[in-house]
This record gives structure tokens, sequence and C-alpha cells, in this order.
């Protein structure tokens, strides 16, 4: 059906969008494995990765869907992350070595809001090293597993929303709505950075994808052929 428009193909009732909320412990990818075998079918993709210790909204495309990856790709996201002062981690999360530390003591809040408000809007972000973005051709995450640093060039994003959600010293909770691209435990690590603390992310829930939300994401265990949602 080469040259035809999508719009113009017959779609088949295995192709389409399925959410997944996504457990901790386990790859985007090897959320893709297991939605492929369980319906029996090879084409099978994702809409923005998340990495392995987050869970939330994964938005799954089936069959003819996956055509439709790059426009789902460039939606804005929306998290509820957990920054943890005092540590500095070489992953910039809780699974990582931790580098740096120092105690936390004395942040008032009125400090938290101040610091958060002021990464809203545009901004530069450097990628961090454990990343899926390109270096001469390899991706950053193959290089730090060697134990490789390389310098990276700033990435623009955008910080729509972002609120304090609970606040009790070590760690703040806080919810994000940002644009494409945006990592969060980098941002983690930056603000903490602005406070004056070593910091990391402790965790992350994608709770919107686009327009696809938490509360309509599907257990990946218990999924079944309903819940793929047509075009």
């Amino acid at each position: 059906m080469q040259g035809v428009p999508l719009e113009d193909v017959p779609w088949c009732a295995m192709d389409g969008i399925l959410i997944i909320n996504k457990p901790a412990g386990i790859t985007s990818h090897d959320v893709v494995d297991k939605v492929r075998e369980k319906f029996h079918i090879r084409r099978v993709g994702h809409a923005g990765t998340l990495d392995p210790m987050a869970t939330g909204v994964l938005v799954m495309l089936i069959g003819r869907a996956t055509k439709l990856a790059g426009s789902f790709i460039e939606d804005d996201k929306e998290y509820i992350a957990t920054l943890s002062l005092g540590k500095r981690t070489d992953t910039q999360d809780a699974t990582g070595k931790v580098v740096e530390e120092m105690p936390v003591d004395g942040l008032a809040v009125s400090r938290v809001k101040e610091v958060l408000d002021s990464f809203k809007g545009p901004i530069e972000q450097v990628p961090p090293m454990m990343s899926a973005k390109k270096y001469k051709g390899k991706k950053l995450y193959q290089l730090a597993r060697k134990g490789k640093s390389v310098a990276r060039k700033p990435c623009r994003i955008n910080i729509h929303e972002i609120e304090i959600l609970d606040f009790k010293l070590p760690e703040i909770i806080f919810r994000v709505r940002c644009s494409k691209g945006t990592y969060v435990r980098t941002l983690c690590e930056d603000m903490g950075r602005t406070m004056g603390y070593p910091a990391h992310m402790s965790s992350l829930t994608r709770i919107r994808s686009g327009r696809f939300s938490l509360v309509e994401a599907c257990d990946l265990d218990n999924v079944n052929e309903k819940d793929i949602q047509s075009l």
C-alpha cells in the first residue's frame, strides 16, 4: 500500500493505541516485547521512553499505528517526581552511585518554590550521559557504561508548569508539565544545585502523555485486546 495516505488505509482490530501503566524495573522495550508476545503481533512501538525505574503512562502503538509515532513523540509530558537533596549520583537518579554528599538543613519552602519557579519557561538543558542522545554515531549511555564522558550541547526545552506537592526534607515531591526531550532527573540535579545542594531524582511517574492520562492506563499483566483504542 505504498503511497496510500494512512487515513485511507483500512484498519483492523489490532491497529490502534494501547496505554500501559509501566511498572518499575523494566525498560520501555521490555514492554514492547511483552505486548508483542501477548497479541502475537510484530508491529509494536512506543511514543516516549521511560527509564527502568520510572512508572506510568507509556503510549504503545499497535500495527499500522506505528506510522504515527512521530506525532505522539512530539506531545508534552506530565510527571510527578521526587527530588532528593543531599546526594548526587552518577546517573542523576536513585539507581546510580553516590558521588557527592552533604547534610541538608535550613532550607525554607519559600526558597524551594522560588527555585522551581525560576525553571519555568524555555530553558537550556544538558542531556545526561545516561541517555539515548547520540555522539558521533554512538548513544551516550553506551559511552557512559564504558566510563567515558563527553561534552554535550545543551538542548532547548520548555517547562510549562511546575509546582511543589509535598515538602519534607530531604525530599521534595513536585509535578511538572514539560516539552518533549526533557530529562526530569537532570532537572532535579539542576534545581538541587541552584538550592545549594547535591541532588538526584528518587522516583518518577508519568501521569500524562499528550491527551492520554494515567487514569486510562492498563496494567501490563492484565491487558487484553479490548484495551486497544482505535484512532
